[in-house]
């Protein structure tokens, strides 16, 4: 038997890449093929179209990178408020290496994806809600853990881990316009003052 071909997995790193570095109107197949080494032809064997493509990898990026790496975070064998502290820390550490290999803060590539094409791409938008709605769940089992051992007060915990997620994704769109790290610095601070933790439990 022939060697299996990873051309399509090839492609969807190409496309993660590209389109977080500069944006999903500049890049274009032609470049995604270039740079994932695969032939125009193979790409539509794969994918109808660019959009196709970009959901395929925003997807990919989710089970392969996010999904276990939040899972990991957000263990119930850390506590609550450390579950929240990860998150926020994961974004400076992983902003602050983009910023070293690229000389650029990047942001969040869902974020920035969805709000440049979701008036213009349903399949797109809805993708990225999906995976926006899942950070926002690792979120919300945070606090209401954390209400349940009196750390966080009382409240809707759906509505403050929208918040809280507000507070996230705002704080690396205003690094990545800034190409500054202090926004991701303060963050958790910030975060932990919204929700009303106190200096004994910030520090435990």
């Amino acid at each position: 038997m022939g060697r299996k071909s990873d051309a399509k997995q090839r492609l969807l790193e190409a496309a993660q890449d590209l389109i977080w570095e500069n944006s999903y109107g500049v890049v274009t197949i032609d470049a995604i093929c270039e740079k994932a080494g695969v032939k125009k032809g193979s790409f539509y064997y794969f994918f109808e179209s660019k959009a196709d493509l970009a959901v395929a990898a925003l997807e990919e990026d989710w089970q392969s990178e996010m999904k276990p790496k939040f899972d990991a975070m957000f263990s119930v064998s850390n506590p609550p408020l450390e579950r929240i502290r990860l998150m926020m820390q994961s974004s400076y550490d992983c902003q602050k290496e983009m910023l070293e290999q690229n000389g650029q803060i990047l942001g969040c590539p869902c974020f920035s994806l969805g709000s440049e094409v979701c008036t213009q791409n349903e399949p797109i938008r809805q993708k990225v809600q999906e995976t926006l709605c899942r950070l926002v769940r690792y979120l919300e089992s945070a606090i209401r853990d954390a209400q349940l051992e009196g750390t966080v007060a009382a409240g809707d915990p759906l509505i403050k881990a929208k918040a809280v997620y507000t507070l996230y994704e705002g704080s690396l769109t205003e690094a990545r316009i800034q190409n500054s790290l202090e926004p991701l610095r303060i963050l958790p601070e910030i975060v932990m003052d919204f929700l009303g933790v106190d200096a004994a439990a910030k520090t435990s």
